[in-house]
C-alpha cells in the first residue's frame, strides 16, 4: 500500500510497516517512523511490533527522556532494570517504563520460548524529561474488556486501566468481528494498527501489519472480514520537538 500524503497535518491512508533488524538480532514490523512514513506522530516517538526469538533479545540498555508501553501478544517476556525490578509479562500483560532522567533495563524472551508483542514509545513533556524513572505493570486480567455491537474492545492505556502515563492518552485492543468505529478525541493524534486478520478502514483494505496514521480526523469506521484485530493509540499532542538520539528522546 502507498501513502497518499505525508505532509504535516494530513491523515494519509493505510500504508504497510517496515520490517526492521535490531542490532541484536531482535526483528520488528515498524508502523512509524519507517521510510514511508518517516515521521513522529506527536505525542508518539515510534510504534513496532517485535518478534524475539529464544536464543536473542536485548541485553542491558539505557534509555532517557520518555515513556515505554509494552503489551504482549504471545508469549513471554523477561524485564530487568536498574530500579531492581524483575518482571515476567506474559500474553496480554503490560508493563510501562517511566524512563525519566535515565533507566537501564533488558528484555528476553520467557523460558526459552520465542515472543512477541507491541512497543510504543511516547514522548515526555519537556518540562518532565527529568522526572525520577518508574516503573508499573498490569495484568490481562486487571484491564477492563468492553463487549459491545460488532466487537471487543480491551482498554491497555485509559479509562479503567491502572496504567497511566504523563502524557493523556488512550490504547485499544480490539477484536472486530462486525464493524466498529473508533471515535478520537478532538485534537488528538494516533493511530490504527493491525494484528491480524482483513477488513477495510474508511473504505480501505486494511489487515496484519498495516497502519493508519490519524492526525486529523475525529472517526475511522473498520469493516472486518472474518475477525480484524487492531490497536487504536491516540494521546493528546505535546507541541514540541520530538528529538530521538537512539535510545535517548532529548
Amino acid at each position: 500500500m502507498n501513502a497518499e500524503d505525508t505532509s504535516k497535518g494530513a491523515d494519509v491512508g493505510p500504508i504497510s510497516g517496515e520490517m526492521v533488524r535490531h542490532g541484536t538480532g531482535v526483528n520488528s514490523n515498524r508502523a512509524f517512523p519507517t521510510t514511508t512514513y518517516p515521521k513522529n506522530i506527536d505525542p508518539f516517538v515510534l510504534f513496532e511490533r517485535f518478534y524475539i526469538d529464544p536464543d536473542k533479545g536485548f541485553p542491558t540498555h539505557p534509555h532517557r527522556g520518555f515513556e515505554i508501553v509494552s503489551y504482549m501478544l504471545d508469549g513471554g517476556m523477561d524485564h530487568e532494570d536498574s530500579l531492581g525490578v524483575f518482571h515476567t509479562a506474559s500474553e496480554g500483560d503490560v508493563m510501562r517504563i517511566t524512563t525519566g532522567r535515565g533507566i537501564r533495563h533488558s528484555e528476553f524472551p520467557a523460558g526459552g520460548h520465542a515472543c512477541n508483542g507491541l512497543q510504543l514509545w511516547v514522548n515526555l513533556p519537556a518540562d518532565d524529561k527529568d522526572v525520577d524513572p518508574n516503573y508499573t505493570d498490569a495484568s490481562a486480567e486487571e484491564l477492563p474488556t468492553e463487549l459491545c455491537d460488532g466487537a471487543a474492545v480491551t482498554t491497555v492505556v485509559g479509562e479503567g486501566s491502572p496504567i497511566e502515563l504523563y502524557t493523556p492518552m488512550e490504547y485499544l485492543d480490539v477484536h472486530v468481528d462486525d464493524s466498529w468505529t473508533w471515535s478520537v478525541e478532538t485534537d488528538w493524534a494516533g493511530f490504527l494498527y493491525g494484528i491480524s486478520g482483513t477488513g477495510t478502514v474508511d473504505g480501505d483494505d486494511f489487515g496484519e501489519g498495516d497502519v493508519l496514521p490519524v492526525t486529523g480526523r475525529c472517526q475511522v469506521n473498520i469493516q472486518s472480514e472474518g475477525t480484524l484485530r487492531v490497536v487504536a493509540v491516540s494521546g493528546r499532542p505535546h507541541g514540541e520537538p520530538i528529538r530521538q538520539r537512539g535510545p535517548f528522546v532529548l
